[in-house]
């Protein structure tokens, strides 16, 4: 028999309200006596570490279905097509490969960057040259989370070239696959990163310096809009608003604040 500890207790909690808040946001709003409002989890409860690896051990070893695996397959799924895509021919003649996304497949929180640099573009992973060095430090050293229990993606799943903006051709393009991504995933929460990321998901042309410091919402999930890592390193004076955007974040959360 598998003992249940702290971590999958918190996770199955989280799930559990995760799961009634997306019925909720479908217009379900009863299930036979029981009101389908969930509730804000306790803060100690929401400060728990996730961690869909410990919870995979020990479904597989109960022989059980572990959380998690249907959101994983369905994300594979589109992954396949992402692979495959020439929809934008300029992308897809100089890509070395497309960059789809990582993390927990159930993830609460979701960073939503512009899209892939050369190193993701190498690689196949976001954020993972020196801005994404930075990203991680916001999450784990910043915000005490660890980077596996959220998901990161792009605005775009292919490396423009010379690093430009995407152009809202590509956008308008990739979007079915930003939108299947987060159907599958529901998170609560987006902290999108720069303005090309929050004008693209909010369709909108206001500034990130409008756009931050408070939240907005995108078909029932809370956005926070914050300074992309890559302009933090460039301009290091933005550290202190951005940390103050991430407070914001984590008290919305139920996380500890510092």
């Amino acid at each position: 028999m598998v003992q249940k500890g702290p971590q999958s207790e918190g996770r199955i909690a989280r799930t559990v309200l995760q799961k009634l808040e997306s019925l909720h946001r479908a217009g379900v709003s009863h299930m036979g006596k029981v009101p389908l409002r969930a509730e804000t989890p306790p803060a100690d409860m929401a400060a728990v570490a996730q961690s869909p690896d410990d919870d995979r051990a020990a479904a597989l070893a109960a022989g059980t279905h572990a959380p998690g695996d249907d959101q994983a397959a369905a994300l594979a799924a589109v992954q396949r097509e992402v692979a495959a895509c020439v929809r934008c021919a300029e992308l897809a003649r100089t890509r070395k490969q497309t960059v789809f996304g990582a993390g927990n497949p159930l993830a609460r929180l979701v960073f939503l960057g512009e899209a892939p640099g050369a190193d993701e573009d190498r690689q196949g992973e976001p954020f993972v040259g020196r801005a994404g060095k930075l990203l991680t430090d916001m999450i784990e050293k910043g915000m005490k989370l660890k980077r596996r229990d959220v998901y990161i993606m792009n605005i775009l799943r292919c490396r423009p070239p010379g690093n430009r903006n995407p152009l809202p051709v590509e956008a308008a393009a990739c979007r079915q696959f930003l939108d299947r991504q987060l159907a599958v995933i529901q998170p609560e929460f987006i902290c999108c990163l720069g303005a090309v990321a929050a004008q693209n998901l909010l369709q909108t042309t206001t500034s990130i310096g409008r756009l931050r410091g408070h939240f907005h919402d995108y078909q029932g999930i809370k956005v926070l809009c914050t300074y992309h890592p890559a302009y933090l390193l460039r301009n290091p004076s933005a550290k202190r608003p951005t940390w103050d955007d991430l407070r914001l974040l984590m008290e919305e959360m139920g996380l500890r604040v510092p």
